[in-house]
C-alpha cells in the first residue's frame, strides 16, 4: 500500500483530534453535571444534616469509645461526608426503624427526620432502577398490600374464559373505586363487602350449572375443562362404574383449580376438594350434581378471588414466584387468568427469560382478550367508566340512545386496543389518519357509506374525515365533556390539559358563580362571549387562560360529536390562542399543536399505565420505567414498548415483603 501524502495525514490527524476534543468535551460535561449534583448533596450535608448531628448524635457517637464503634465525629464536612459511602443508608435504616437515637435519648422531631431521609435518598449515583421503595429506603413507604381481590372486570373476565358465562350486568358484583395513580387495581381501594360475598355466590351456583350437565363422556369433559378461553361442558357418562368417577372427578377438580387458582395445586388440596364430592355421591347425587360443589368451591375461595402473593418467610424485597408473574402478566395484558400455555412456562420455570417475555408478549396481544388493553385500561385513562351518567337532551340531540353510547364507548375501546396490539405509534392517539367505526357511527361522523355490518378501520382521507383521527374528537370524548344541552370548552380543554398532557388545573374558586347563571341580556351571546365575559375575573383568567383557547379548537362539535358550522345562528369561532402565544383554528390545527408536545403526553400516558400495572402510587423508584419507557417510544415509535418495559422492571417482578407488619 503507498504511502499516504502528507496533505491526507493532516486531514486524518484534525479528524482524530477533533474526535478526541468531542469526547472529552461530552466527558467533561458529564462530570460536570455529576460534579455539580454531588456539591449539592454535599452543601446541603453541612447546612441541613451537620447540624442535627452536633446536636444530636455526638453525645454517643465521638471518639473512640462512640457507641457501636461509630463515630460520627470523622464526618465534619461534606468530603468526609461523601467519602462515608453506603455508610449513610445503614444509618437511615436505622432511624427509620426507630432504633437510633435510642429510647432514652433526645430523638429526631419530625423536620429532622425529614431532612435527613431527604438528603440520603437524593444521594447522586444510585441505581434507583433495582430498587423497590420499603421501610427501608423510604421513610413515607406506607407498605402497600400488593394481594388484592380481583376487581369486577377482571373478575368477570375470569369467570368467561374459566366457564364460558358471560355475567349478566345486573348480578356482576359492585363496580369499584380508583386508588393510586387513579385506576381500579388498588389494592388499598378494593374492599370487600356482604354484597360482594352474594354475588360470588350467586355467579358461582349459575357458572357452575350451566358448565354441568347429564349427557356426553367424560373424556370429552377432561380436554374442555383445559381449553384456553372457550365455553366448557362437563358431561356426565352414565355407565362409568364408581371408581371411574372417582378418578375423573379428580382429574377435573385439579385441572379446573389449576387454571383457577393460577398456580399448581397440592394433592391435599384435590384431596379436601374431592371430599366434597364424594360426600355429595354418598347423599345420592349424580356425577354431575356431586362435581358442582368443588368446582362452586374452587370458584368461592380466596385463591380465585384474590391476587394471592403469599408472604415468604424472608423479609425484604423477594422476585415473585412463577406463577405469581404470569397472573400479573395476564392480569395486564388480559385483565383475565393467565392460560396454559403461560402456567406451562411458569411451570418449567421459563417464564422469567426475556425472550420469552418478549415472545408471550406478542402472542397475547394478537389474542382477542388483549381489548382488555383498552377496556380496563384506556377507559379508566380517559375517564370514561361513568359515561353511562351522560344524558344529553332528547329533544336537541334525537341522535343519541342507548345503542349510541355503547357504538361510542366500543369506538374507543377499539381504537385504543389496537395502538398496542398493532404496534402503532402512541401518538396515534393524538393525530391518526385512520379511524375505527360502524356504519352509524360514520354517518354520524360524516364519513363515506360503510355498506358491511361490524366495526372497520377506514383512513381519512376527505377534509371532512381529517377533521377526525386520535381520541380526542371520539365521541364518548366529546360526550363526556359537555352538558346535556351544551358544549363546553372548559370541560374540554381541562380534558385535554389532565388526561393527555397530565397538567392538574385546580378547582373553580368557591364563589364564583357557574357559566350557565347567566343574565338575560346574555342569552343570545355565543358561548365564546359568555366566556369571554367569564375570564374577565382575575381570579377565573389564571384557569381560563389555559384551559378555554384548546376547548374552542373542539367547538365545532356539538354535545354528542357531530360537526355543526354555527351556533345561537353566529359562526362559530374555533380559534384559539394559548399563553404561549401559539394560534390554531380548527381540532386539525390544535392537534398539530399538541403533537409539538408529545413529550409531555409520552411521559403523563406512561405514568398512567405504570401505575395501572403495579397498582399503587408511583414513587422514585419506578421512574426507570418511565424514562425507559420514554427513550424507546422516541426510538422506536411503537406503544407496545410501555408493555415490554413494564413486564422487565424490576418493581413488577418483585415485591417488598414485611412479614412482621402483616402480622401485626
Amino acid at each position: 500500500m503507498p504511502p499516504l501524502p502528507a496533505s491526507s495525514k493532516l486531514r486524518i490527524a484534525i479528524c482524530l483530534s477533533t474526535l478526541f476534543c468531542s469526547c472529552l468535551a461530552s466527558g467533561a460535561f458529564a462530570q460536570e453535571t455529576e460534579s455539580e449534583d454531588w456539591n449539592k448533596w454535599k452543601s446541603t450535608y453541612v447546612d441541613k444534616v451537620l447540624p442535627i448531628i452536633k446536636v444530636k448524635c455526638l453525645k454517643c457517637h465521638e471518639g473512640e469509645d462512640s457507641e457501636g464503634e461509630f463515630d460520627m465525629a470523622k464526618f465534619p464536612d461534606g468530603e468526609s461526608a461523601v467519602d462515608a459511602g453506603d455508610v449513610w443508608e445503614r444509618v437511615a435504616k436505622r432511624v427509620r426503624l426507630n432504633e437510633m437515637p435510642p429510647p432514652k435519648s433526645p430523638g429526631l422531631n419530625d423536620r429532622e427526620k425529614s431532612a435527613f431521609h431527604r438528603w440520603v435518598d437524593s444521594r447522586p449515583g444510585q441505581d434507583l432502577c433495582s430498587k423497590l421503595a420499603s421501610d427501608e429506603t423510604q421513610s413515607w413507604y406506607r407498605g402497600h398490600v400488593m394481594s388484592r381481590r380481583l376487581s369486577q372486570f377482571e373478575y368477570a373476565n375470569a369467570i368467561r374464559d374459566l366457564t364460558g358465562y358471560l355475567i349478566p350486568s345486573e348480578f356482576l358484583p359492585p363496580a369499584d373505586g380508583a386508588g393510586g395513580e387513579g385506576f381500579d387495581t388498588v389494592g388499598d381501594s378494593l374492599f370487600t363487602s356482604p354484597i360482594h360475598l352474594e354475588s360470588y355466590l350467586r355467579v358461582a351456583n349459575q357458572a357452575i350449572d350451566r358448565l354441568l350437565f347429564d349427557s356426553g363422556s367424560v373424556e370429552k369433559a377432561l380436554q374442555q375443562i383445559v381449553a384456553n378461553h372457550a365455553a366448557i361442558q362437563l358431561i356426565v357418562p352414565l355407565s362409568s362404574t364408581d371408581s371411574d368417577l372417582d378418578t375423573a372427578a379428580s382429574q377435573t377438580i385439579g385441572s379446573f383449580a389449576r387454571r383457577a387458582w393460577r398456580r399448581p395445586i397440592q394433592s391435599e388440596e384435590i384431596d379436601r376438594l374431592q371430599k366434597l364430592f364424594m360426600q355429595a355421591r354418598e347423599e345420592g347425587g349424580t356425577y354431575s350434581v356431586a362435581l358442582r360443589q368443588p368446582l362452586k368451591a374452587i370458584l368461592l375461595s380466596p385463591h380465585f378471588l384474590f391476587l394471592a402473593e403469599p408472604e415468604p418467610e424472608q423479609s425484604g424485597v423477594q422476585r415473585l414466584t412463577p406463577h405469581q408473574f404470569a397472573t400479573r402478566m395476564s392480569l395486564l395484558v388480559w385483565s383475565s387468568l393467565p392460560d396454559e400455555e403461560l402456567l406451562d412456562l411458569a411451570d418449567n420455570g421459563m417464564i422469567f427469560q426475556p425472550d420469552t417475555i418478549r415472545q408471550q408478549l406478542q402472542r397475547m396481544l394478537r389474542d382477542p382478550r388483549s381489548r382488555s388493553i383498552g377496556e380496563n385500561f384506556g377507559l379508566q385513562w380517559l375517564g370514561l367508566r361513568d359515561l353511562s351518567q351522560s344524558k344529553p337532551d332528547q329533544e336537541l340531540f334525537p341522535n343519541f340512545d342507548q345503542r349510541f353510547l355503547r357504538d361510542s364507548v366500543e369506538e374507543t375501546v377499539q381504537f385504543v386496543s389496537s395502538i398496542f396490539q398493532q404496534g402503532r405509534p402512541l401518538t396515534d392517539l393524538l393525530v391518526s389518519d385512520y379511524a375505527i367505526v360502524n356504519d352509524r357511527l360514520a354517518a354520524h361522523y360524516g364519513f363515506r357509506n360503510i355498506s358491511v355490518p361490524g366495526w372497520h378501520r377506514v383512513s381519512l382521507v376527505t377534509e371532512q374525515e381529517k377533521r377526525r383521527g386520535g381520541v380526542m374528537t371520539m365521541a364518548s370524548v366529546l360526550l363526556k365533556t359537555s352538558y346535556p344541552r351544551r358544549t363546553s370548552p372548559v370541560l374540554r380543554g381541562r380534558w385535554i390539559l389532565e388526561e393527555i398532557l397530565g397538567s392538574k388545573v385546580p378547582p373553580p374558586p368557591a364563589n364564583v358563580p357557574a357559566l350557565d347563571e347567566q343574565q338575560p341580556s346574555e342569552e343570545s351571546k355565543t358561548l365564546r362571549q359568555r366566556l369571554e365575559l367569564h375570564r374577565q375575573k382575575a381570579e377565573c383568567a389564571s384557569c381560563h387562560d389555559r384551559m378555554d383557547p384548546i376547548g374552542f379548537g373542539l367547538e365545532n362539535f356539538d354535545v354528542i360529536g357531530g360537526w355543526r358550522a354555527d351556533e345561537n345562528g353566529s359562526p362559530i369561532d374555533a380559534e384559539g390562542t394559548l399563553p404561549s402565544g401559539e394560534k390554531f383554528v380548527g381540532p386539525e390545527e390544535l392537534k398539530q399543536i399538541l403533537l409539538k408536545r408529545k413529550d409531555e403526553f409520552f411521559r403523563h400516558f406512561t405514568r398512567k399505565f405504570v401505575g395501572f400495572a403495579l397498582g399503587r402510587e408511583l414513587n422514585k423508584f419506578d421512574q426507570c420505567i418511565i424514562d425507559k419507557s420514554i427513550k424507546r417510544l422516541q426510538d422506536e415509535d411503537s406503544a407496545t414498548v410501555i408493555l415490554e418495559e413494564i413486564l422487565m422492571s424490576y418493581p413488577f417482578q418483585n415485591r417488598y415483603y414485611n412479614p412482621a407488619k402483616s402480622k401485626s
